[in-house]
């Protein structure tokens, strides 16, 4: 890797600059998703060397290729074209060229050099199509004769990212760029999508009082990258930070229940807290009978539910003295999930243990009481009720829906499944005293 440079390559074909004026080269590879890529490279080069431009007065300018090298114009230079003299690259010079897996075969078919162990890009033009639509142009220095100026070269779109270098050494330049960017040209061809760029060079022009000369080597190269335009499979997605959405299919209404435990200690070092919730009244025991002071266990949880994501909140709990949850009078026990401060009884919350989904369940205790007279003090009845406002949230990675009574101001959840549970009667039974 060259600087960030991402090597994951699907066909490629060798541009070896040549002194011809134009040189085609085509390959089909078929990938293991079925589909094919070609590449074809058309390459320009030529050294104008002796070139003269008849004008007055010495100066030295620096110009890009405008013109298009005729055949008889061409001044042919050896260039490294066999594949020992395009693999000859110095052990410390090398850019790996595939993945760490290739094999010789593979490095081959990708126009690279292979040295038993590691596959490498060698002294030419090296063109390749990624499968997630990327142009990958690997220049060797040495590609031409005289040897390339590297900081010379440009693509259509011009020198800035994504179309400068992703990569640089003293003996290569890496391209890498997407097949619609720096100014691509995309046009259909029997039912193939034919991406196509080209690559220029500038060169240096010296200009004397009868005649001007240049010592540079003129680089030009075309390249495309064909998909067949049916068959295209790749899909290339930009993943953020942003949680996941709530499903917008929705499994259908959540039902939560409200019910009061029963489990007592019987042997030394139980925990009564822990020991009251593994068993609970049913519908046949109510009205349950208490007195006064004595530990209610309540819980309200999700039923038949098994999504890990659901998070089961108490907005607020309140004890009345008949069924309805809005009649009067009241008595609040909790409020957003946090105990009523207005009880000298503080309500418990009681962390939730022995469940498989722990977020689907609530708990807490509260201690038995009547409701009495506010003018006269006296008992009204002997009769409670327990209520809570629920909501079921659904948790994502920025919101974990979770209730802390430790915040000035709670968490606001996600829109939730909201309802009122209600437990059944709770019967005062007054002790006497005997003589």
């Amino acid at each position: 890797m060259v600087n960030g440079f991402r090597n994951e390559y699907i066909s490629g074909i060798k541009a070896s600059a040549s002194y011809r004026s134009t040189v085609e080269s085509v390959q089909y590879c078929t990938t293991m998703a079925g589909w094919v890529e070609v590449a074809i490279v058309v390459v320009c080069c030529a050294n104008v060397l002796g070139a003269l431009m008849w004008e007055v007065g010495p100066q030295h300018l620096t110009r890009p290729v405008t013109y298009a090298v005729q055949p008889q114009q061409v001044i042919r230079s050896p260039v490294a074209s066999t594949p020992i003299e395009k693999c000859q690259v110095k052990e410390e010079e090398r850019i790996t060229c595939g993945t760490p897996a290739i094999t010789i075969a593979q490095c081959d078919a990708i126009n690279c050099c292979f040295d038993g162990w590691r596959c490498y890009y060698g002294k030419a033009v090296t063109v390749q199509c990624s499968r997630d639509g990327q142009f990958v142009v690997v220049v060797a220095r040495d590609s031409t004769r005289p040897n390339l100026d590297l900081d010379s070269i440009s693509l259509l779109g011009g020198q800035d990212a994504p179309c400068k270098p992703v990569g640089t050494t003293t003996v290569f330049a890496v391209y890498q760029f997407p097949v619609t960017a720096c100014g691509t040209t995309l046009m259909e061809d029997s039912g193939y999508v034919v991406y196509e760029n080209s690559m220029t060079s500038s060169y240096e022009v010296g200009i004397g009082p009868r005649g001007s000369i240049t010592r540079d080597s003129h680089f030009e190269l075309q390249f495309q990258c064909k998909y067949i335009g049916t068959a295209v499979e790749i899909l290339t997605v930009e993943v953020n930070t942003v949680a996941p959405p709530a499903p917008v299919a929705a499994p259908g209404p959540i039902s939560v229940t409200l019910r009061l435990a029963r489990g007592q200690c019987y042997n030394e070092g139980c925990v009564e807290d822990v020991e009251a919730y593994t068993s609970y009244y049913s519908e046949a025991d109510y009205p349950v009978v208490k007195v006064l002071k004595e530990p209610v266990y309540v819980e309200v949880y999700i039923e038949r539910r098994t999504d890990s994501n659901l998070v089961l909140n108490l907005e607020h709990c309140w004890a009345t003295s008949s069924p309805s949850p809005l009649s009067l009078p009241k008595w609040d026990l909790l409020v957003d999930g946090c105990p009523s401060q207005d009880d000298r009884y503080l309500t418990s919350v009681i962390p939730v243990s022995g469940v498989m989904f722990l977020t689907h369940y609530k708990r807490f205790v509260v201690k038995m009481f009547t409701f009495v007279d506010v003018h006269t003090l006296a008992p009204l009845k002997d009769r409670v009720f327990i209520h809570c406002s629920t909501e079921v949230c659904y948790a994502t990675g920025n919101h974990s829906c979770q209730q802390s009574c430790n915040r000035q101001r709670r968490d606001v959840s996600l829109d939730g499944e909201t309802s009122v549970v209600s437990s059944g009667e709770l019967i005062l039974t007054r002790t006497t005293c005997q003589a």
